[in-house]
């Protein structure tokens, strides 16, 4: 992230496009797998001391273990066990001060927890079992740190807007009014553009490729780029949004 005086539009929409690869490689590499329903059973396995399904094993595991690295001192991260989270370990950085302080703390994983398991993962793997749970549930915790991470941006959009065009905001924040604040942050032209881009995207980096001769074969992807058009228009658009409004209601805090 840049100096918080060269925080620009600019900079914080090439790294939301840098993003959109990497969740669309996210959702290639837990396509491999079928959706592997034992992973997400609790009574599937035991862990001494720990109560839940191997899938959650595996997050509450890794985000302790990343932790410990310091990678939640980092803005642009968030956890999705907070509260099991022990101190790092490492020397902090000086990261710049970016956010406004009373924005910080604003974590929107449960619901991006419960649209990526309960109306997502369906859309994108196929029905089965491989027995491969821990690379699925390893893939799964990928693929949720990507999406958690692009969506909680949504603090620096909403910083560089605010910054941009302090009058326009202020009035709505005072008033705490959120329908004026979604309708402030809202571009329909610019999500349409997106949601095109990432469907092309997908096409390019999704294509099965062969060296025969397939003459006129109907092109073939590993994930549809339908579905990660339609992620980012029903899931991950509107929760950056969300995300945005309640920045901003804590703006002027």
């Amino acid at each position: 992230m840049a100096l918080a005086g060269d925080l620009t539009l600019d900079l914080v929409r090439d790294s939301l496009i840098r993003q959109e690869d990497t969740i669309i490689f996210c959702l290639i590499e837990r396509a491999k797998h079928p959706l592997n329903a034992p992973a997400y059973d609790q009574s599937y396995a035991s862990f001494p001391g720990f109560s839940g399904s191997l899938l959650q094993y595996i997050v509450q595991q890794s985000e302790a273990m990343q932790a410990t690295a310091g990678r939640y001192e980092n803005p642009e991260e968030s956890p999705f066990f907070p509260d099991k989270l022990p101190h790092s370990f490492v020397p902090p950085f000086k990261y710049p001060q970016v956010l406004h302080p009373a924005g910080t703390s604003i974590n929107k994983n449960k619901i991006i927890w419960d649209m990526y398991f309960n109306q997502l993962l369906p859309l994108f793997v196929a029905e089965g079992d491989d027995g491969n749970y821990a690379s699925t549930a390893t893939s799964d915790l990928a693929c949720l740190q990507a999406l958690s991470r692009r969506i909680h941006y949504g603090k620096f959009v909403a910083e560089v807007k605010f910054r941009d065009a302090p009058h326009e905001y202020e009035l709505a924040i005072r008033a705490k009014d959120r329908d004026a604040l979604m309708n402030l942050l809202t571009y329909e032209n610019v999500e349409q553009m997106v949601k095109k881009r990432v469907e092309k995207k997908a096409m390019v980096l999704g294509q099965e490729v062969s060296l025969g001769n397939d003459g006129d074969k109907q092109a073939r992807f590993k994930v549809d780029p339908s579905v990660v058009s339609r992620l980012y228009g029903d899931w991950i658009m509107p929760f950056t949004k969300l995300v945005q409004v309640e920045y901003l209601l804590r703006r002027l805090d």
